[in-house]
């Protein structure tokens, strides 16, 4: 028998004995008083006396929850409890408690729900702790914690067993509640501008919305094709259409795609559409929200991730996509060993061309070569290496929007007046990843159809991230969208950022693994890291 199959045993027979002696392992009738657990925290050790200065008119407490770490002695007990982030100390006397109710104490170890009477006082160490008049087992764990100061330490481990993590890994569960708190926050600043929270259909027959590949199913009743949305764009703009000028969804959507530290097939989005705004009306407010945002979390707007500090003051600098490609292929020449390319030969479909043949860029990156074959036109061109090459080499130490997307890449964009090779569209880029991507909406259903075709005509090209023809929403469009700008939002990057995790898997609960003992997931895009 192997030590862990050994341990379950000997706790299956702890908690055999306590049964055997009339009492229930699985108990569920004490209530256990959070307002009480939060009194206790909160004690001054200065402002207490001793054990013996407790008298009869001390307050009584009602506290407990897992148990932590154990101090057992002869005749005396410490147990330290945590419940919902607040931990206190439980001492245990046998003279107090009477033999039977120690001798049911000596079998729990860290793991197990206790709970307790008791009055507060300093112990000889200067620490607060409740002196149990009444102790309850509520519940006896089967299995044993990790060793009680580090937690697991296999990663994988910690994202399958996050219940384990979450227990008994440093810092946690306080990922988790700031994750809840830029939910509410980004909840209640919409809301605040007159924004309706609405919810859209998960099962969508086309796919729309964003350049990706779609989980498939069937509905049998209705004998449909069914796909998992993508983004929940175009019934959000739908409900544009329909009169409600401002509307917002908080999400999850769900992309077919590898598993990287940037990349889980299941995430969650924030998207929401302004009536009578356009892309700069997006950009001044994504400014205002995530600044307001980084304030209220780490009391000033900075921030530092991994290392790198991050200046949220407003306002934050721009760059066009072209400015940025060609500082991106500047900037990895030196590191790739390939010549930066001059300007003008980013302005043509051929100036591109022909510096990305004779600079053999297609050898230098194996994601980038697979992406290029299948672009036409200066527009894909550009995005390709603005993808591969300008991207991650963005400053880092300011949020950085990133304008003036090609319209080839951008279909549900509207064209730029001036130049219509181009959109009014912008990203915003934080240390290299992208958190929000946003544009004036087209609302023209002829040119719509247009950008629905040319969709159709990349998806013949072998291009399996576009989108379907989706002739409703043009339908929709011919009914009448006012001028309205839209905005998407990655919650679990923006948490990753505001919590300083390398990782998208320690800011998801439940990330999605591979089956225990299978092969490595294949990676998504340009991200190589599993």
């Amino acid at each position: 028998m192997d030590d862990e199959n050994r341990l379950i045993a000997q706790r299956k027979q702890k908690i055999q004995a306590i049964r055997d002696a009339g009492l229930n392992p699985y108990a569920n009738d004490f209530e256990v008083r959070l307002e009480d657990m939060q009194a206790v925290d909160g004690l001054d050790p200065e402002a207490l006396g001793g054990e013996a200065d407790v008298g009869d008119d001390a307050p009584e407490y009602r506290i407990g929850g897992r148990v932590m770490s154990l101090a057992k002695f002869g005749k005396a007990a410490f147990a330290l409890v945590r419940h919902l982030g607040h931990e206190v100390q439980i001492y245990l006397k046998r003279d107090l408690l009477g033999d039977e109710t120690f001798k049911a104490f000596k079998k729990i170890e860290r793991g197990d729900f206790v709970a307790a009477v008791g009055h507060a006082f300093v112990t000889r160490q200067g620490k607060v702790a409740v002196r149990a008049q009444e102790f309850r087992i509520l519940t006896m764990a089967v299995r044993s914690l990790p060793e009680k100061w580090h937690g697991l330490k296999d990663p994988e481990l910690r994202y399958r067993q996050r219940y384990v993590d979450l227990v008994t890994t440093p810092g946690v569960a306080d990922v988790f509640r700031t994750r809840a708190r830029v939910v509410s926050h980004l909840r209640r600043y919409l809301d605040e501008r007159h924004f309706v929270e609405v919810e859209t259909p998960m099962l969508h027959t086309v796919v729309g919305g964003a350049a990706a590949k779609p989980f498939l199913s069937h509905h049998n009743a209705l004998d449909l094709d069914i796909k998992l949305r993508i983004a929940p764009e175009l019934y959000l703009k739908r409900l544009v259409v329909g009169g409600l000028d401002r509307v917002y969804e908080i999400g999850r959507c769900f992309r077919n795609e590898g598993l990287s530290r940037m990349h889980n097939p299941e995430f969650t989005m924030l998207e929401f559409y302004m009536g009578y705004a356009n892309y700069e009306t997006l950009m001044a407010l994504t400014e205002d929200l995530i600044s307001e945002l980084v304030t209220e979390l780490k009391g000033e707007p900075k921030l530092t991730y991994q290392d790198q500090p991050v200046d949220f003051t407003t306002p934050w600098p721009r760059l066009t996509v072209a400015e940025a490609a060609h500082a991106g292929l500047t900037l990895a020449a030196g590191e790739l060993g390939f010549t930066a390319p001059a300007e003008a030969e980013l302005d043509t479909e051929e100036g591109l061309w022909a510096y990305v043949d004779r600079e053999k860029l297609t050898d230098k990156d194996e994601g980038f070569a697979e992406v290029w074959k299948s672009t036409k036109g200066w527009g894909e061109q550009l995005a390709a290496l603005f993808e591969f090459f300008g991207e991650e080499r963005l400053p880092a130490d300011r949020p950085v929007f990133v304008v003036d997307y090609p319209s080839a890449v951008s279909p549900l964009s509207r064209r730029k007046d001036e130049n219509p090779e181009l959109v009014d569209r912008f990203e915003l880029f934080v240390c290299g990843r992208e958190i929000a991507n946003a544009f004036s909406e087209l609302n023209d259903p002829e040119d719509q159809r247009q950008r629905f075709k040319a969709q159709l005509e990349a998806k013949q090209r072998g291009n399996d991230e576009t989108m379907d023809y989706d002739e409703d929403y043009c339908r929709a469009l011919e009914v009448g969208m006012p001028p309205t700008a839209g905005e998407g939002i990655g919650i679990d990057r923006l948490t990753m950022l505001l919590c300083d995790q390398a990782s998208i898997r320690d800011v998801i609960l439940f990330p999605l693994l591979r089956p225990e003992g299978g092969t490595a997931p294949k990676t998504a895009g340009k991200d190589k890291e599993a």
